[in-house]
């Protein structure tokens, strides 16, 4: 089983969403880990290659943006409150540039 590893402010982003939405995030996450798909999702290629948008709709709409294409974990990139059908420019943008940085950070240690 993958590790999840939180990047950025993803962590605490997820811990502000409410109870029943960060449970549901917790176990989706987890089904990733062993390397399943989670229930609701889409891939984002506008993010990147091999990212994808988890959807949780529980007390709102929610969203959590990971990547588990590389075998040492889970990344997840950026976690937020949807409050519109279409993806918010300002969280895609902050994805890419998270998406970057883990890869600059990977080549590092490569």
């Amino acid at each position: 089983m993958k590790p999840v590893v939180f990047k950025f402010t993803a962590q605490k982003d997820i811990k502000a969403f409410p109870e029943g939405a960060r449970r549901k995030a917790g176990h989706e996450l987890m089904a990733v880990q062993m390397g399943m798909d989670p229930i609701d999702w889409k891939p984002m290629p506008s993010i990147g290659g091999g990212v994808k948008e988890l959807k949780i709709h529980e007390n709102g709409e929610f969203r959590v943006v990971f990547i588990a294409k590389f075998p040492e974990a889970v990344y997840v990139l950026h976690a937020f409150q949807k409050k519109t059908q279409k993806t918010p420019k300002k969280d895609i943008t902050l994805a890419q540039q998270r998406l970057k940085q883990l890869e600059q950070e990977r080549r590092h240690l490569s």
